[in-house]
């Protein structure tokens, strides 16, 4: 699992590594851009509920990951992500469906490059 340090809070936001690894894109590009949201997170088995946190640049974060590598993710899956970090609502994520969310989508990978050169898939750093 990874985690998410926010703030001077201690205890760390975990999620699936797969997913932190969407979130820290999504909210790496925003907070570079200097675009404050709301991260949401429902379905967590240790804290029943809904729990949100408010994303801005001036609080410091860390992401942790278990895994070394970094993931594959998917394009179509991402910008979804991204267009709902955009609305009023922000990121809105539920841990129990967030996989077949994913994989509902076609299978197209994350690009850094122009729509007319080849496709290549992009790994959350």
């Amino acid at each position: 699992m990874a985690r998410l340090y926010y703030g001077t809070d201690l205890s760390p936001v975990t999620f699936p590594d797969r997913l932190m690894a969407y979130v820290k894109v999504i909210t790496s590009t925003k907070l570079r851009r200097n675009e404050s949201f709301t991260l949401t997170w429902t379905g967590d088995p240790e804290n029943p509920g809904r729990s949100a946190i408010w994303l801005h640049p001036s609080i410091p974060m860390r992401f942790v990951f278990d895994s070394a590598d970094a993931e594959q993710l998917a394009g179509d899956y991402l910008r979804a992500l991204a267009d709902q970090a955009n609305a009023s609502a922000g990121l809105v994520i539920d841990l129990r469906t967030w996989q077949d969310d994913e994989s509902s989508l076609p299978r197209t990978p994350a690009q850094h490059v122009a729509p007319r050169r080849p496709a290549r898939p992009v790994r959350a750093a």
